[in-house]
């Protein structure tokens, strides 16, 4: 079985600038080559967990997002880091356009993007990690089984009931990956 550092792509790998879809857009949050080389250096797979609402609100397209994504993947790349996969819902339950409004298994907090990737890549999920920025990050890595989760605090609000690593820059990551 595999282990893998699942990431939430706006707030952790990019700064959230809301419905960010083209790469003139996509700012690289400052540490996160550093803390996903640490992460591949000791034997985890990188994989993206993303919400895509923009897809659902008719924002930008499903091409758009992949095209996105694989230049985002090259930018790793360049730093010598491989992201396994890239996993994202494009579902809204309310304000989604046409086949995009539904509830889903795959939005987080839902686990199914998850669950998804760690049957496609044989993943032992209780051997990986989660860092997200928001509370529905972290309820979908516990959904999942996922013990290791890491909340970049301070853009949104949460009370503290949900256990994870609290940190406040995503540098602070590397002391919870082991």
């Amino acid at each position: 079985m595999n282990k893998a550092l699942f990431l939430d792509r706006d707030g952790i790998i990019n700064i959230d600038n809301g419905y960010v879809y083209q790469a003139e857009q996509f700012k690289f949050v400052e540490g996160i080559f550093d803390v996903c080389r640490y992460a591949q250096e000791l034997g985890y797979q990188l994989i993206v967990i993303t919400n895509q609402p923009g897809i659902a609100r008719g924002k930008y397209s499903e091409e758009e997002f992949l095209t996105l994504t694989s230049w985002m993947k090259n930018q790793f790349l360049k730093e010598k880091i491989i992201i396994t996969d890239v996993f994202f819902c494009p579902h809204h339950p309310t304000k989604g356009l046409d086949h995009y409004k539904i509830e889903c298994e795959c939005r987080k907090p839902e686990p199914g993007m998850i669950l998804k990737a760690a049957t496609k890549h044989k993943i032992d999920l209780k051997q990986s990690i989660f860092i997200g920025d928001k509370i529905s990050d972290i309820k979908a890595a516990k959904n999942a089984g996922i013990h290791n989760r890491i909340l970049l605090t301070g853009k949104y609000s949460e009370d503290g009931s949900l256990v994870a690593h609290r940190i406040t820059d995503i540098g602070m990551a590397n002391e919870h990956i082991y």
